[in-house]
């Protein structure tokens, strides 16, 4: 009996560890306080998520890698959409663990009118649970943030060539921004 059971309690040990370990790496969830962070963005300037707090919601798009094609496709959006992001009551930021020198470069090359956040250590990207485990890189994650630093949506399935205008769209339908 023994024999037996030994062996399946060492795949219910496993199956329980994994499923632990998935739960731990699936990161935050809605209705989550968000991570504080400050971080240097594009514009030159430094943001805090407590500079919001009581005035704003907040949306932090992750991305990958700047300069690459799907991350320019979605920050792109985000520079020609901006208009209908713009009347709501909503500080936006694209995001990515790139430096600032090279997000500066990045939302230049864009035009863009929004600041892009830089963690180059990752700390932050971390935080949020966005950090890939096989490199330094975030994956492609939108949060967006009620003025009371809860975090109420939180959007993975981007698509990038209307990642502004979908903004847009998902903060009205929260009633988070207006």
């Amino acid at each position: 009996m023994t024999r037996i059971l030994a062996p399946a309690l060492a795949v219910v040990g496993l199956t329980l560890g994994l499923a632990l370990s998935a739960t731990a790496q699936e990161g935050l969830k809605v209705g989550d306080k968000a991570p504080d962070f400050t971080l240097k963005a594009s514009d030159g300037k430094t943001y805090s998520l407590s500079d919001f707090k009581g005035k704003k919601a907040v949306v932090i798009a992750w991305f990958p890698k700047a300069f690459t094609g799907g991350c320019t496709k979605q920050c792109t959006a985000y520079a020609e959409q901006g208009d209908q992001l713009k009347d709501l009551n909503v500080a936006y930021f694209t995001a990515s663990t790139d430096t600032v020198d090279e997000n500066t470069r990045f939302a230049q090359s864009l035009n863009a009118d929004y600041p892009i956040l830089s963690d180059p250590d990752a700390s932050v990207a971390k935080a949020f649970g966005v950090l890939m485990p096989e490199r330094p890189l975030a994956r492609r994650v939108t949060f967006y943030i009620d003025k009371d630093g809860v975090i109420q949506a939180i959007d993975s399935q981007i698509n990038t060539e209307n990642a502004g205008t979908d903004t847009a769209k998902k903060l009205k339908e929260l009633g988070i921004a207006e």
